[in-house]
């Protein structure tokens, strides 16, 4: 025998459709140019995905908005691809703002810390003794 099925009191509320954005709502490339800076006259730096940034200064009057929010987003070690999702910006157009930030000495990028594929062999050895002691 199965056991009655139990049905809400208030039933939660249907949420409206989701209407596709309109024109002004979506993202448009000419937007993505002008915070890129335009025609993005300096070297890019060479950054990757896993690069961390970390600020080394407070945002200067000059800064853009974009900019800004990168600074106080890294007064500790962000990855590049963690600051592109914060910002909701491709990976391009925040590279293009860190290699200027980078040029300003606003920011530091660091490698990432990359750990050893095998452990120390002198290691194994000595807790494989100390296991064996036991």
């Amino acid at each position: 025998m199965t056991p009655p099925q139990r049905q809400r009191r208030y039933p939660k509320p249907v949420p409206p459709p989701v209407s596709p954005p309109e024109e002004g709502e979506r993202k448009n490339p000419e937007r993505l140019y002008v915070i890129g800076g335009g025609e993005g006259n300096g070297e890019r730096a060479g950054l990757d995905l896993v690069t961390l940034i970390v600020a080394r200064a407070d945002p200067p009057p000059s800064a853009t908005p974009e900019q800004a929010a990168l600074l106080r987003l890294c007064p500790a070690p962000l990855s590049v691809a963690e600051l592109s999702a914060y910002l909701n910006l491709p990976f391009s157009v925040v590279t293009v703002l860190l290699s200027e930030m980078l040029t300003a000495d606003l920011v530091q990028a660091r490698a990432p810390i990359v750990r050893q594929k095998l452990p120390d062999r002198s290691l194994l050895e000595a807790v494989m003794h100390g296991l064996q002691k036991l």
